[in-house]
């Protein structure tokens, strides 16, 4: 067992690794709401709100070498709370962060002799140099940490192996982080303290759960119930009718599962709709790496893609993560409520790990005058290659599988897609993409939109950039230095007059340069290029409260400078700090606020506004999660443990840890 900790060797390994560095290593100073000074004016809208962010934190940042990626990591969320003085007359910002207290990082701070993260990397995962045996160990050593977790001696059982660090959002009174190897988790606004595990019907911790709502929840029952439990980390919320709406894809058949949470408090979800969990999604025939999908008010895009994410691959000589460039990508549309009616469209090999909206195209009947849906549309981030689950694990991509199809250059950009949903004529030809082109040639990540516009046919897209050299290799460690807002309808309109080349065409080919330099007040793309050294985060969206527009608001981001990196190691000093920026999204020009924070928040990924109606609207419950005392005093230099007549077990049990540590 002493070589279960053993990575595969690697030219590299000396390198400082790109996620572990810089202002993207972790950060483990953990702060209550603590007051900051600001500069500028804070919107009034902002007031009683707060914005939080989440990301991946590894509790240890030594001697993880290569054996560490950027999507590992504890979750942390780090906020910033706008409340007011005693007085109610001014603003106060404060600044809280927290680990979210998941069964895996409680047992990894209470468990002895742990050396390296409980979960194996995902590098480890889709490292082509990994080997069957090494990765067979690593998820063996895994396997047993949890049987272990369960036996007397723990502090903590480990029932869920999430670790929560990817997003957030607010459904019907929960503020839910999430991640795609288990259920979301509850956390409390404003302090960002940990509730308990959302299966569907309820949360550990809530005030009243019945049994039933206990068991009946996502999963259901069998032996591969926990697999089916995993959620997507990008649920979608419908700002009308407040459902929940999830995938759950796993490494058995049928694969894809699909479920909707009702909203209880929503004041348009009436007559109530029934709740949906674990029904299955037919026609997918493999495992897959299935991070996004799309939604809109009437219809499902579940995304089938040739990046495949199964561990039977080691069978074959391939890693548990493989992508085939010659393979074809499918995208499976259904009603919201029938995932047993999904029709599949076909088109050229592409990766989209995000998508930025969807909305159906619709027409009144003839004769009976009621809707018709013609044609769902979606906007998504479509990568040409999958370097960005490779390059973030620092690891390099694979050479890619032979291919006769003609290989597009490295890009990730926001593509529009229309799936006509006309009865096929012949029936037995293929349903049709009738478009399929890149709105801008600019790359594009991190999509959002305004909340209440979701589903629906949105004009405006926020996302991230850079002018450098941003584009397919994301997750290069390219930090973003330019804020994005595209005027999708208008680029799409064009785009249908003078339509581009499917699949490879763009409707707007000029550079990020180009467009920041542009002084048309009516540019279909805007961009906030940020200071020299400054780089930002996912931005989100606040609207004026009495705006007309739809982009009459402001984009919050955290910001930070690198010149407060070491210029000889890079490394970020224990001062070092961010900024929360508030940034005006009409003009894309002006910072209207600075809230300088207590210290530095590392570049993370998913965040989101939460207004004050819903952290006061927030549900009752009835306690936190906190981490546990030790209840047992060492004893020695050693570390063995003084337990009287349970000593021997203590013995043997710490034996095995430090053997797999």
């Amino acid at each position: 067992m002493a070589g279960l900790n053993s990575r595969p060797e690697s030219s590299e390994k000396h390198t400082p690794h790109p996620y572990l560095h810089g202002n993207f290593a972790p950060i483990h100073r953990l702060l209550p709401l603590t007051d900051c000074p600001y500069s500028g004016s804070i919107p009034q809208e902002l007031i009683g709100g707060q914005y939080v962010r989440n990301g991946g934190n590894p509790v240890t940042n030594e001697e993880l070498g290569r054996d560490a990626h950027w999507f590992d990591g504890d979750g942390m969320l780090s906020g910033v709370a706008f409340r007011t003085d005693e007085k109610g007359r001014s603003v106060r910002p404060a600044f809280v962060n927290q680990y979210i207290l998941t069964d895996v990082y409680i047992t990894s701070l209470t468990t002895p002799y742990l050396r390296t993260p409980i979960l194996p990397s995902i590098a480890t995962l889709v490292n082509p140099l990994t080997s069957l045996i090494y990765i067979t160990l690593r998820i063996f050593r895994t396997i047993l940490l949890v049987i272990i977790s369960h036996i007397w001696g723990s502090q903590q059982a480990i029932k869920k192996i999430s670790v929560a660090n990817t997003s957030i959002l607010y459904h019907d009174g929960r503020a839910l982080a999430t991640c795609e190897s288990g259920p979301p988790m509850r956390v409390v606004l404003p302090s960002l303290e940990t509730i308990g595990w959302f299966n569907g019907q309820a949360v550990e911790g809530e005030e009243h759960i019945t049994s039933d709502a206990r068991s009946k929840g996502f999963g259901g029952t069998g032996v591969f119930s926990f697999l089916k439990e995993w959620t997507t980390a990008h649920p979608r919320v419908d700002p009308i009718t407040g459902e929940l709406i999830l995938f759950h894809s796993t490494f058995v058949p049928p694969y894809i599962h699909y479920s909707i949470v009702p909203s209880d408090r929503h004041s348009n979800a009436t007559p109530k709709l029934p709740r949906l969990l674990n029904a299955v999604i037919p026609g997918v025939s493999s495992a897959k790496m299935m991070h996004d999908f799309g939604v809109s008010q009437n219809h499902t895009v579940i995304m089938d893609l040739p990046l495949s994410l199964d561990p039977l691959n080691l069978a074959y000589n391939e890693p548990v993560v493989s992508y085939d460039p010659s393979g074809r990508s499918r995208f499976g549309v259904f009603p919201r409520r029938q995932p047993e009616h999904t029709r599949w469209f076909e088109t050229d090999a592409c990766c989209i790990f995000h998508t930025a909206n969807t909305w159906d195209e619709e027409v009144n009947g003839p004769t009976t005058g009621t809707q018709t849906t013609t044609a769902v549309n979606m906007l998504a981030c479509r990568l040409t290659s999958a370097s960005l689950v490779f390059s973030a694990g620092h690891i390099a991509a694979p050479t890619p599988k032979r291919s006769t199809a003609e290989v597009e250059e490295e890009q990730c950009r926001l593509y529009y897609y229309q799936f006509s949903m006309t009865p096929s004529s012949p029936s037995s030809e293929p349903p049709t993409i009738t478009h399929q082109w890149a709105l801008s040639s600019i790359p594009f990540e991190f999509p959002s939109l305004r909340a209440n516009t979701s589903m629906r046919e949105a004009r405006y897209i926020y996302g991230c950039s850079s002018a450098t050299n941003f584009g397919a290799a994301l997750g290069r460690a390219v930090k973003i230095d330019a804020l994005v807002k595209i005027d999708a309808l208008a680029l799409i309109a064009r785009g249908k007059a003078h339509p581009p080349t499917s699949v490879t065409g763009c409707v707007d080919t000029r550079s990020v340069a180009q467009i920041t330099a542009s002084t048309d007040p009516t540019d279909p793309i805007r961009i906030f290029a940020l200071p020299a050294g400054h780089y930002a985060q996912e931005p989100r969206f606040v609207a004026r409260r009495d705006g007309v527009a739809e982009d009459d608001g402001w984009l919050l981001t955290y910001v930070f400078d690198e010149a407060q990196l070491d210029p000889l190691t890079g490394e970020a000093p224990l001062d070092a700090r961010s900024e929360l920026w508030i940034v005006d999204a009409r003009g894309m020009r002006d910072v209207v606020a600075k809230v300088q924070l207590p210290q530095r928040v590392p570049y993370g990924l998913h965040g989101c506004w939460f207004e004050r109606e819903e952290v006061e609207g927030q549900r009752r419950w009835e306690n936190v999660r906190i981490l546990p005392e030790r209840k047992m005093r060492k004893k020695g230099e050693d570390g063995e443990w003084e337990m009287g007549f349970l000593g021997a077990w203590m013995a043997v049990r710490n034996g095995i840890l430090k053997a797999i540590g």
